[in-house]
């Protein structure tokens, strides 16, 4: 490797919210050789996810820089030559249009030239979208699978319509870890981990939550834990309609149940049953070896993603916890998951970070991106996508897009903030109100 990329790496994420960052941060963490000093500059692209501050800290991952950004003020500064050394790795930590629109994007703008390594993956559990959503990914230098049976799947994708598969590259989640689980706490303590939109019916939302507060009331002994996601007001990955803020406000709770919020890995200390629907809580849980359920009373369905635990062990209902059942995870399942129960964990990024060094390495430099999506193979779904970031069919910004020539101003900065925020209001308060009206 270069001296510039092993004694001081220099790293740039680009991000959309706030477990996108974690997972962005992070994972160029792992990625950076271990006798190397690392310059993490952070991206956060603008939108409705664009994390708050509160956000940001409860992820707890420091950066170098942080700054918001629109999505055509970052290929300018992909392309800055005044902010100093260029960077050795760049990763792309969005949603899959949005991956795409940067390739495209940093293609258009990069052309032939120097540039980092790209590297872009999934923040959890995929168990939806799976051909749209890698497809939308392919063109990144390595494209990673977090575990082995993610892996299989991404290669068969990709092979299935003859694009180049080499770019999936097995790791791990980032952000497991932890002291493993060594016995009862005193008091006994159930976790709930809530998900913003799983499930996403208040009838669903509130059965969950009527069955969480009835579990404290037949165990006192317990402590009754509703781990959150966000404040209302805040956006997640996912939009959050119906908050259990709102949803538990004027219900009667019993004293050992209480909503809580904070770092997962730290409730997780505490943790001796963790219960979801299908939250990547629920992998965290099961690396630290924490007893974990995942709930099947709304049924095993690919709309709410548990049924990629089918096979875990982890599966059962609330009657079933209520009458005092403690699951007992599947090993050979939990292996495949890149849980690392095994203590494989530590060398999980070891091959990602090999294939990282080689091509800092290259010679010649590397060669310009190449998605598999362009104007001539999805001449019907790739404009649209570059359009949302005001990108044309070439990559190239569009005229009028927003900063593509200059610094926005303080009233402009005003102006997107208000814009912002009118934005969510209207997607959590205004939307589901709608759409309530036209089912009436």
């Amino acid at each position: 490797m270069p001296a510039r990329a092993t004694k001081s790496l220099r790293v740039a994420v680009l991000a959309d919210s706030d477990t996108r960052w974690k997972w962005g941060a992070l994972t160029a963490q792992r990625l950076a050789p271990t006798d190397s000093e690392i310059r993490l500059d952070g991206y956060l692209l603008r939108g409705r996810a664009t994390p708050t501050a509160r956000q940001l800290r409860e992820v707890g991952v420091r950066a170098d820089s942080l700054r918001e950004v629109t999505g055509v003020e970052f290929l300018r500064a992909m392309t800055d030559s005044t902010t100093g050394e260029p960077y050795d790795l760049l990763v792309l930590a969005l949603v899959g249009g949005g991956v795409q629109a940067m390739l495209h994007g940093l293609r258009g703008a990069w052309g032939s030239g120097e540039r980092p390594v790209v590297v872009t993956g999934y923040v959890g559990v995929v168990y939806e979208k799976l051909a749209d959503g890698l497809l939308l990914r392919h063109g990144a230098d390595l494209v990673l699978a977090n575990s082995r049976h993610d892996a299989d799947r991404f290669r068969a994708v990709y092979e299935g319509v003859g694009a180049d598969a080499s770019a999936v590259t097995e790791v791990a989640l980032p952000f497991l870890g932890g002291a493993p689980y060594t016995g009862e706490h005193e008091p006994y303590t159930v976790v709930f981990a809530a998900q913003p939109s799983v499930p996403d019916s208040r009838k669903d939302r509130t059965y969950l939550l009527n069955r969480l507060i009835e579990h404290a009331r037949r165990h006192p002994e317990r402590e009754v834990l509703l781990k959150l996601r966000s404040k209302p007001g805040e956006h997640t990955t996912h939009i959050e309609e119906l908050p259990y803020q709102k949803l538990v406000q004027g219900m009667s709770v019993p004293a050992n149940f209480r909503l809580v919020y904070g770092h997962m890995g730290e409730v997780l200390d505490r943790t001796d049953l963790l219960v979801t629907v299908s939250s990547t809580a629920a992998l965290e849980a099961l690396h630290r070896r924490v007893p974990t359920v995942v709930l099947t009373d709304l049924g095993v369905r690919e709309v709410l993603g548990n049924h990629h635990f089918t096979g875990s062990g982890c599966l059962a209902s609330w009657d079933q916890l209520d009458a005092g059942h403690r699951p007992a995870a599947d090993e050979e399942w939990v292996a495949r998951q890149g849980v690392g129960v095994d203590g494989s964990y530590e060398t999980a990024f070891d091959t990602a970070r090999e294939r990282i060094a080689g091509l800092l390495e290259r010679p010649g430099g590397l060669p310009p991106l190449n998605p598999y999506y362009t104007p001539e193979t999805a001449p019907g779904y790739l404009p649209g996508i570059l359009a949302r970031h005001h990108l044309g069919p070439d990559g190239a910004p569009l005229p009028g897009a927003p900063a593509a020539d200059k610094e926005p101003g303080p009233v402009r900065q005003i102006v997107r903030r208000a814009a912002r925020g009118a934005y969510r209001h209207g997607v959590q308060r205004v939307a589901p109100v709608i759409r309530r009206m036209g089912e009436l």
